[in-house]
């Protein structure tokens, strides 16, 4: 029977949350990325919008929980960065830009900041 301490569950778990993270902006930016190729009116970028809004929805909701680890200062600027995602998405979403790019740059210097 294996024994382990709350700290090396603790870890594990945060190290787990981590990599959900990752995979979770990858999928989103090959997501962007095939939209970006076929344009904003197709079914990808539909599904690419709509799976970046619900991902980054539920960033802004944690990085504004109490209980999240993360210094202050950092989750206010992952906030605001989440925000813009947000924002970028209907943007797209109701015509009046074409910016996969700059959502696809931003959410992988974000995936790629996560350790």
């Amino acid at each position: 029977m294996y024994q382990f301490s709350y700290a090396d569950i603790q870890t594990t778990s945060v190290a787990d949350a981590k990599d959900r993270e990752k995979q979770l902006l990858t999928r989103s930016i090959d997501m962007l990325s095939a939209a970006a190729a076929v344009g904003r009116d197709s079914m990808e970028a539909i599904e690419a919008l709509h799976f970046t809004n619900r991902v980054w929805t539920a960033f802004v909701e944690d990085l504004g929980s109490s209980e999240n680890a993360l210094p202050k200062e950092l989750r206010a600027n992952l906030i605001s960065i989440g925000l813009w995602l947000l924002r970028e998405t209907e943007e797209i979403r109701q015509g009046r830009a074409d910016n996969f790019e700059g959502l696809i740059e931003v959410s992988q210097i974000i995936r790629d900041g996560i350790q």
